[in-house]
């Protein structure tokens, strides 16, 4: 088992990466960090890899992790923790960021996806203000308020990892990062700046310090950047959106391979890789295809498939929407919800507008058999059916008419 740890007291300066109260590492918060991963994440991985196989399968809780013990004192502790992944196309690896916690003697450890993970998070000394905040929600499936998030919610409030404006090529569709979720696609050319899709907290996940940043959103998300090469050293570093991480490249510190410097791109929810597709990032709605890394995405009825390029249009508002006629070049707007309203104008398939409220008028069939009755009222006073706005959600965006 590999575990930096740091013998002296160490002054961290870098704005915004709090210095640990105490840098001298207990000797024994890695390892306690290594059996527990062993013992729960990796075990509950070989069962249900053998339960889908029908049968013993090769053992994927016999490595050792590498646990980076980033900041701890005698009580509390916090870092990363990866398995690598073997040197062979197709392999990623698996990653976790770690609180522990330690009380008569022994410490109490969890990572992302396990329920005590937001409960020590929340708790814990060694977390600035707004890590508690974030990491001390993390798991849970709501949030309050208007950006109430439910599973078929899929409003990220992201744009592409690249600059605004820019057009990259779109090298590989929906894939995994390790399992079998296809929650990852790559990205390569442009300036090769990779960029933080939304405002976060980033953290170097490899032990080396290169190649993977995970940046810990609100509502729920997280997104991965890997394969990077220049790489932002992050501890908990607040990230604005459009801030630089890395830049493309074919960097393996965790494991797997790379062919093409480009930057492998994963989305998570509540502590968990999750399918891309359906997704909206920089206004283009990412579609799986039948195999790993085919696919295409779309822009309203502008379909690009993987090797053509997109070009970043920027954050989708949480209460907006993007056009799609499902093939025509432009959408009706009528005076009221429903197409027994007289027509009050066109808007482009394609473009941006923003929803004032909804409400239930006639019926209508979209994209992919999607139907619906709600109507969405624009900010020009102008309506406009669900069926050809993509918002993310089938719910009103901006809700329901007074």
């Amino acid at each position: 088992m590999r575990t930096p740890i740091a013998s002296f007291v160490v002054i961290v300066l870098v704005a915004g990466i709090p210095a640990p109260v105490r840098a001298a590492t207990p000797a024994d918060l890695a390892g306690a960090v290594a059996a527990h991963l062993r013992d729960g994440q990796l075990r509950t991985q070989q069962s249900r890899a053998e339960q889908r196989q029908g049968g013993p399968v090769p053992s994927v809780a016999d490595p050792d992790p590498d646990v980076v013990v980033a900041r701890s004192t005698d009580e509390h502790g916090f870092g990363s923790v990866v398995v690598r992944a073997p040197a062979a196309a197709g392999a990623y690896p698996l990653g976790w960021l770690f609180v522990a916690r330690r009380a008569g003697g022994a410490w109490r450890v969890a990572v992302e996806g396990e329920p005590a993970f937001a409960e020590l998070s929340a708790g814990s000394t060694i977390l600035r203000e707004d890590e508690r905040r974030i990491l001390g929600r993390a798991g849970e499936r709501s949030e309050v308020g208007p950006l109430s998030v439910s599973p078929a919610d899929r409003r990220t409030g992201m744009r592409l990892p690249y600059a605004v404006g820019q057009s990259w090529r779109y090298t590989g569709g929906p894939h995994p990062m390790n399992g079998g979720v296809r929650s990852s696609v790559d990205f390569a050319g442009g300036d090769g700046r990779v960029l933080a899709a939304r405002a976060g907290l980033a953290y170097t996940m490899c032990g080396s310090g290169k190649g993977w940043i995970r940046v810990v959103h609100d509502r729920g998300f997280a997104t991965d950047y890997y394969h990077l090469a220049g790489n932002i050293q992050a501890d908990g570093r607040a990230v604005k959106e459009g801030d630089f991480l890395g830049n493309i490249g074919n960097d393996v510190s965790c494991g797997g391979s790379s062919t093409g410097a480009h930057v492998h791109f994963s989305l998570r929810r509540n502590n968990a890789y999750v399918p891309i597709d359906r997704y909206n990032f920089g206004k283009w709605v990412i579609s799986a295809s039948g195999a790993d890394y085919s696919g295409s995405a779309w822009h309203g009825s502008r379909r690009v498939d993987v090797g053509g390029t997109l070009h970043n249009h920027g954050v989708l508002g949480f209460t907006q929407g993007v056009v799609d006629t499902d093939g025509g070049t432009v959408l009706n707007r009528r005076s009221g919800p429903g197409a027994n309203h007289p027509v009050a104008g066109t808007v482009a398939d394609g473009a941006t507008v923003t929803v004032e409220c909804s409400a239930r008028g006639t019926r209508h069939v979209g994209r992919n058999g999607y139907s619906s009755d709600l109507w969405n009222k624009l900010t020009d006073g102008t309506w406009v059916s669900d069926v050809f706005l993509w918002t993310g959600t089938g719910d009103p965006v901006n809700g329901l008419c007074p």
